[in-house]
Parts: structure tokens; sequence; C-alpha cells
């Protein structure tokens, strides 16, 4: 039972990336799958949400409107696009999975995003 993040690199701000989480040993299709980001400076912070019903969203207000989550059911992968990134979403993003949104069983290794300004 894993769950991995990919995706990260160095990208200048106003840049684009994809970050995928990807479960082996069990599937997501049925849990609520989120994507949480640490760095030095701040506390983690759960960026975004995708919910087990219905695929509901959720997105922390530092991200509205430039991060989009999805999910792929057939590839057992769900997806964070980002775009227009400024140097202050430079962080380890990692996601977790669950039951329920705010209840997380698993927990993947992290992706290290850096925007450069």
């Amino acid at each position: 039972v894993q769950l991995q993040a990919s995706g990260g690199g160095l990208v200048q701000a106003g840049g684009s990336l994809r970050l995928s989480c990807a479960a082996s040993g069990f599937s997501l299709s049925h849990l609520s799958i989120a994507w949480f980001r640490r760095s030095p400076e701040k506390v983690r912070e759960e960026v975004s949400c995708i919910t087990d019903t219905f695929s509901g969203t959720y997105y922390a207000d530092s991200v509205k409107g430039r991060f989009t989550i999805s999910r792929d059911n057939a590839k057992n992968t769900v997806y964070l696009q980002m775009n227009n990134l400024k140097p202050d979403d430079t962080a380890v993003y990692y996601c977790a999975a669950g039951p329920a949104w705010g209840k997380y069983d698993y927990w993947g290794h992290g992706t290290l995003v850096t925007v450069s300004s």
C-alpha cells in the first residue's frame, strides 16, 4: 500500500506544473484525496481536496483560481494542475487519501516544487 507523489521541479514564476499522486495496492476511486504542502517558513497547509462522493473539490484561498485537482480512476491517480505559480508556492507537496475530507489514512512522500522569481 503506497501513495507516490511526483511531478515537482523548478519553474519560473508564472509557469505551470502538474503533480501526480499515484496509488499502488489499493484503489483511490472511493476515497477523498488531498494535496498538502509544507515549507520551512510555513505550517502545513491543505492546498486542495477532491472528495469521495461526487468528486467535490476544495481549494485553499491561496491557490483558488490557479490550481485544479482532478482524478483519473482508470489510472488510479489524482492530479494537481498548478498554473500561474508564485515563489510563495515553493514547498514540498504531498498527497493523502482517506474515507472522507479531513480523514486521511494514507500519506505519501513529497515532491519538491521550487518557483523562482
